[in-house]
């Protein structure tokens, strides 16, 4: 695939988007906004006071159901196949689209489980009220018309399994809906206008295929990726940065990876090769460089291969080109000056090289294309991407002995008085009584403060003098030994004076299930 080939196959996949009968800007401006009126306050619940008291339901959850499907079908402006056109009486299960089982929790209940309305060119929004359908386990939409955003109150939808909203006209951030579900298997968002950041909690929802591609999500891949259960991963065609995560190549499950097309950099994690069981690794044209890392070689089950219009130099080894799965291998588009000849041709793989530096093959760059000066090859070994992540050392554990002093200056202490405890009364004033025995627990000894005269009279009773400032705490106690006494032992205090504080201890801080239906193609040929 040559510069003209990526540029034709990059337009090809964007028109994709266009599938459906357009809308213009002004109608889906026009149509979310009035799905915005329609939200109600936070903390609402959705009423279904306006139905007919003369209906009859079979249950309170075909009544939620039923007044879910009306406000919906208020909400849709254009309905070509007249799909809806059914969508009238209590008896929801007969709608078009809609599909009821018995619930888990009660199997002579019967309730709404799922919706299917693909391919059906619908144009409307997605109405709150959407969120009284809590049986719901499936939700395909994929090929419509369908504008705003999707409502919060799908949060409820609690045993969602497949949901499927690919190719409409959905706008947003990530729908943060979907981090409610914890047994979703099945998520399709690709072919909309989602932007902004992908949160890190959807890898680790117990996902078997994840599809985000051709959308605007932006910022980096989460290390969070490699946590994933999926399968298949499509993150193809958004504005992705940074570097391919180290934590890839722990992913367990993963058989296809798609990210191509995005603004990632950099070089490949040599990580990547520790996935043994991927058959699809599609990484063209999201500007990667350096050479291909040796640890490709242990890509055993990997059927196609696409590392196309990036910038990566040096020489194709043969090991790559020797796979023992490979069928196809894309390197075209990029500074290559070597290959093994393995890689020139083979009766067993389609190979495509052009638009490379590769001297004797067909279709390559002119030769002022080639000129290091201008490819600028990279060393991938002091490159961030590819340098192993470094860890830093843990924490220290908490010390559970009483803190070092404090090195800031003591306290002002009071000239003719010891300072009262913090936090507690002062003391009964001692009636000319000096301190405890020396057999005692020795006193709390201020820091850095000289012990009092020794042939001084006893202090008089503190009992006008202010108490000192409280802005700092009291200096932790002193394990050194009292100081010396020259006078002979004092009688006994009737009264002990109250123990100091003692320092806070810092502690340490199935559902088995088949798809209904298989996604829509994600590229041309695959």
């Amino acid at each position: 695939m040559n510069f003209l080939g990526c540029l034709l196959f990059l337009l090809l996949i964007a028109s994709f988007s266009t599938f459906s009968n357009a809308l213009t800007d002004s109608e889906v401006a026009y149509i979310a906004h009035r799905q915005l009126l329609t939200f109600e306050e936070s903390g609402k619940d959705q009423s279904n006071n306006n139905v007919d008291p003369n209906l009859k339901f079979e249950n309170s959850r075909i009544k939620n159901a039923y007044t879910a499907l009306q406000a919906w079908k208020k909400g849709i402006y254009s309905d070509p196949f007249n799909v809806t056109a059914t969508w009238v009486g209590p008896d929801v299960c007969k709608y078009t689209g809609i599909y009821c089982a018995p619930t888990l929790d009660d199997p002579k209940l019967n309730v709404v489980a799922g919706i299917d309305l693909n391919h059906q060119d619908i144009a409307g929004y997605l109405p709150q009220e959407l969120g009284l359908l809590t049986d719901l386990a499936l939700f395909h939409l994929n090929s419509n018309r369908f504008c705003g955003i999707i409502p919060m109150s799908f949060c409820n939808m609690s045993i969602m399994f497949e949901f499927d909203v690919s190719n409409n006209r959905l706008v947003g951030p990530f729908p943060r809906a979907l981090l409610c579900w914890k047994e979703i298997k099945f998520v399709d968002i690709r072919f909309n206008n989602f932007e902004g950041c992908v949160p890190p909690e959807i890898f680790g929802r117990p996902l078997d295929a994840l599809f985000l591609n051709n959308n605007r999500f932006s910022c980096s891949i989460p290390p969070s990726l490699g946590n994933s259960t999926v399968s298949v991963v499509t993150m193809a065609y958004n504005n992705f940065s940074g570097c391919i995560p180290h934590t890839i190549g722990m992913m367990p499950n993963i058989e296809e990876i798609m990210l191509a097309g995005n603004s990632l950099g950099g070089c490949f994690p040599s990580e990547i090769g520790n996935l043994r069981n991927v058959t699809v690794l599609d990484v063209s044209g999201s500007g990667f460089v350096g050479s291909i890392p040796p640890s490709f070689a242990g890509l055993k089950s990997v059927e196609m291969l696409d590392i196309s219009c990036n910038r990566m130099t040096g020489s194709v080894p043969e090991e790559i080109c020797k796979l023992p799965a490979l069928k196809n291998f894309t390197f075209a588009s990029n500074f290559f000056n070597g290959a093994a000849p393995a890689c020139k041709s083979s009766k067993d793989v389609v190979i495509d090289d052009g638009n490379n530096c590769l001297a004797g093959r067909p279709l390559q760059k002119p030769p002022k294309d080639c000129d290091p000066k201008v490819v600028k090859p990279v060393d991938c070994s002091k490159d961030v991407c590819s340098a192993a992540p470094v860890h830093s050392p843990p924490p220290p554990a908490p010390v559970h002995s009483p803190p070092p002093p404090v090195q800031s200056p003591p306290p002002p202490a009071p000239v003719h008085s010891p300072p009262p405890p913090v936090q507690s009364p002062p003391p009964p004033a001692p009636v000319h009584s000096p301190p405890p025995p020396v057999h005692s627990p020795p006193p709390p000894a201020p820091v850095h403060s000289p012990p009092p005269p020794v042939h001084s009279p006893p202090p008089p009773a503190p009992v006008y003098s202010p108490p000192p400032p409280v802005h700092s705490p009291p200096p932790p106690p002193v394990q050194s030994p009292p100081p010396p006494v020259h006078s002979p032992p004092p009688p006994v205090v009737q009264k002990p004076p109250p123990k100091p504080e003692q320092p806070d201890v810092v502690l340490p801080p199935n559902l088995g299930y088949q798809y209904s239906s298989p996604p829509p193609p994600l590229f041309p040929g695959y």
